[in-house]
């Protein structure tokens, strides 16, 4: 999947990534302050997501590539 504006919202990333089985997981994930965004926490699951952007959540790191979606990198 590649997204025609090279973005791609959290919430659907950690849905990629397997993170979350559902949105709804991944809505609670996100609003409960457990998922970081280039070391922030992020409450937002509609946040656009950019090549380069590292999502943390349980102490793994996810680099976005929208190219190939699976990347841990720590």
């Amino acid at each position: 999947m590649k997204p025609r504006d090279n973005t791609i919202k959290l919430g659907q990333f950690l849905k990629l990534m397997g993170i979350a089985p559902t949105g709804g997981q991944a809505k609670l994930m996100i609003q409960g302050g457990d998922v970081q965004v280039n070391n922030l926490v992020e409450t937002r699951r509609g946040r656009k997501l950019v090549k380069g952007d590292r999502v943390t959540i349980e102490g793994k790191t996810f680099e976005v590539n929208l190219e190939n979606q699976d990347a841990e990198i720590e």
